[in-house]
């Protein structure tokens, strides 16, 4: 389903090439779910938007779905990211000037217009527990209560692939572990692949599939 290999990546700058990852082999399938933990700046974030389509690797090749999405052309890249991936960031980056159902929506203004996604909205919003805030703007909002938000938007469209950034950095310990589980249940749910990337031992050890950053290379731990 999900095919890294070989991914190394390199960025420019005025001291010279800065090396970020080395040789990245990954294979995973609908249903997986994994934790990636390392040190900052050790190149998860940097992994996951590879993984994303967010940003292409130096050398090495990706394969999803029968896709290499690095061959495609910039608009077809834009519109198989729209339609196969979700992201949930640390940062919830949610727009400021539109409501709840509004923010959870923004994926479906790209592409075909599916009347039954304000439905799904509405549903997911529920699931979450927003649905007494689904007028809301952001400011309004906790700092769970948005994180929340952007979990409804990044599975408005049913991804297969699901890459969270520390999607709990932000949050107290309780708060943290009721976004994990809300996680969880809609992973199972959709059996899509879900990537956490986090700093947290206890959150990384309640997933079956454990790797770490560690020297530009993603190692499994027992």
């Amino acid at each position: 389903m999900l095919q890294a290999r070989a991914i190394s990546k390199t960025y420019e700058s005025a001291a010279g090439p800065v090396p970020v990852l080395e040789n990245v082999e990954l294979d995973l399938r609908l249903g997986d779910a994994l934790s990636i933990m390392g040190p900052s700046g050790s190149g998860k974030s940097t992994l996951l938007h590879i993984l994303g389509m967010l940003d292409p690797p130096t050398s090495g090749e990706l394969h999803f779905d029968g896709v290499e999405p690095w061959t495609l052309k910039e608009t077809e890249q834009a519109r198989f990211r729209n339609s196969n991936i979700g992201f949930v960031f640390q940062d919830h980056c949610l727009l400021p000037q539109c409501t709840v159902i509004e923010n959870v929506l923004t994926p479906t203004l790209i592409g075909e217009r599916d009347e039954n996604m304000t439905i799904r909205a509405k549903e997911l919003i529920d699931r979450a527990g927003l649905t007494p805030r689904i007028d809301h703007f952001p400011a309004q909002l906790s700092g769970g209560e948005k994180q929340r938000v952007a979990i409804a938007r990044a599975l408005i469209r049913r991804p297969k692939l699901l890459l969270c950034d520390e999607p709990t950095g932000n949050l107290d310990e309780e708060t943290a572990w009721q976004v994990l589980g809300l996680l969880a249940d809609f992973q199972q749910e959709m059996q899509s692949i879900l990537v956490i990337v986090t700093h947290s031992p206890a959150i990384a050890s309640e997933f079956p599939q454990r790797f770490e950053m560690h020297g530009r290379h993603l190692r499994k731990k027992a």
